[in-house]
């Protein structure tokens, strides 16, 4: 095999650490960090490609002496540039992506970090058992970025957060320790529960590299999914709670679209379809899983006729097969249409569900006081009071997202929500940070840094403000 060509680099001491790295790792292990990226200005030194927890825990600690500093990437899907790696190296888990083993009667899955979330979900399916977790980039998230940003997703109300499905992991800490605690124990109380440390923590505090996920039983096709209609938001948050108490544990998912949201995804050019012949204000996708899904329909079913007669919702249609209830997601996933207005700014936020309707009434006004053709779109995981805010178009003026930003988090600080409900917070919100976290918390969070990353070597500059 060829030798690789040899990496540019701005300065001599990054010729010789990926020269070293070069010859520890093998071929293929470093590649030309320009490559990876859009922007020439993001570009890493190099990215380094390890292809076990050995190799991470030698990068790490080379770069550690070094005085390099290192930026884990997974699938790179993140929304708040956590993995923006410009003057650094990025340690890529692409090729650590291996699903090790699946333990059907005790219901664990171990892999490592780089698996793609969708391969990982197909093998559970496979063997009878779920992995609840569920993106919208479930294509190319990777498992380890999952846990570094505790991913939430679609069926939080029922599963919770990532950090719920993992019961162990490994994780190399920045001067190439590895901390190995693959724990297959639903209970496990001995000491701290060390793990947290690194699940949300986007990479600061240690580098995972394999991880004990915690599967549930299969629904066997059990899975009822329906399109509701409902005039208010007070509706909705009514029928939040009769569903949940109707299917009594088996909601997974109620996903809400205000209406300019919804009309976007069931007009061209999306390829949704509204079931409605009318315009309505919000409308609630529900899903519930179960080994009975027969019973769940005929349950939600009768629900939603009393919610008709009593006129809680407008509307309502039940899917009929797996075609029809892709067609539901397709219409919730499909994000990408808010790009129609032009540039735009995206916001995850979460808040008391008594909030909500408030919270969006200021943001609305507050921002046709400055720019009248400036909007927010609005959709999200509302059963677990987390709401995806996308302001459209942002406007060309100088410190038009400084102020758009403060209209939103001023929103959310005042009602005590959070910044941030399950994307992280990465470089674009961390000055933002204290508007959801106190002074003793975000100091709290500086001595953790410095105690497990004294030179600053792991993902340098994100998560906590500067000092």
């Amino acid at each position: 095999m060829s030798a690789s060509p040899p990496i540019e680099v701005a300065f001599p001491e990054h010729a010789r650490l990926l020269e070293a790295l070069t010859e520890a790792l093998g071929p293929g292990a470093v590649v030309d960090g320009r490559e990876r990226v859009n922007s020439p200005d993001d570009a890493p030194i190099a990215v380094l490609r390890p292809s076990d927890t050995a190799e991470v825990a030698l990068i790490l600690r080379t770069a550690d002496e070094a005085g390099a500093k290192v930026v884990p990437w997974g699938g790179r899907t993140g929304l708040v540039r956590g993995t923006m790696a410009r003057g650094a190296l990025a340690l890529s888990m692409e090729r650590m992506n291996r699903i090790e083993e699946i333990d059907v009667l005790g219901q664990t899955m171990t892999v490592q970090a780089g698996c793609v979330l969708e391969t990982a979900t197909e093998a559970a399916e496979a063997a009878g058992l779920i992995l609840p977790l569920d993106l919208g980039s479930r294509g190319s998230a990777t498992i380890g970025g999952a846990i570094s940003t505790n991913a939430g997703g679609n069926r939080v109300i029922r599963y919770g957060m990532t950090r719920n499905m993992v019961l162990g992991l490994e994780a190399v800490l920045a001067d190439g320790t590895v901390v190995t605690s693959l724990n297959r124990l639903i209970k496990n109380n001995t000491g701290y529960d060390l793990k947290q440390l690194f699940i949300g923590s986007e990479g600061t505090l240690g580098v995972v590299t394999r991880a004990v996920l915690h599967l549930r039983p299969g629904a066997g096709g059990g899975v009822t999914t329906a399109l509701v209609a409902v005039p208010t938001l007070m509706d909705v948050t009514t029928l939040l709670r009769r569903v949940e108490g109707t299917l009594s544990g088996h909601l997974s998912a109620f996903e809400v679209m205000w209406d300019d949201y919804f009309q976007l995804v069931t007009t061209e050019p999306a390829r949704g379809r509204s079931p409605w012949d009318q315009s309505h204000a919000y409308h609630v996708l529900i899903e519930a899983m179960s080994s009975d899904g027969a019973q769940d329909a005929e349950r939600l079913e009768n629900l939603l006729g009393d919610a008709m007669e009593s006129r809680e919702i407008a509307d309502a249609v039940i899917a009929k097969s797996q075609v029809e209830r892709d067609a539901f997601w397709a219409m919730r996933d499909d994000v990408r249409q808010v790009a129609r207005f032009g540039p735009i700014m995206s916001f995850d936020v979460s808040l008391p569900i008594s909030e909500m309707e408030g919270f969006v009434a200021e943001v609305r006004k507050a921002l046709a006081a400055c720019w009248s053709q400036t909007k927010p779109i609005i959709f999200g995981h509302l059963g677990d009071g987390n709401l995806h805010v996308i302001v459209a178009p942002v406007p060309a003026e100088p410190r038009a997202r400084a102020r758009i930003e403060d209209i939103v988090y001023s929103a959310v600080r005042e009602r005590d929500g959070s910044i941030s409900a399950e994307h992280g917070i990465g470089l674009e919100k961390k000055a933002y940070l204290s508007w959801s976290r106190s002074p003793e918390e975000v100091a709290l969070m500086r001595r953790l840094k410095v105690a497990l990353d004294p030179r600053n070597t792991l993902n340098p500059g994100k998560v906590i403000p500067d000092a």
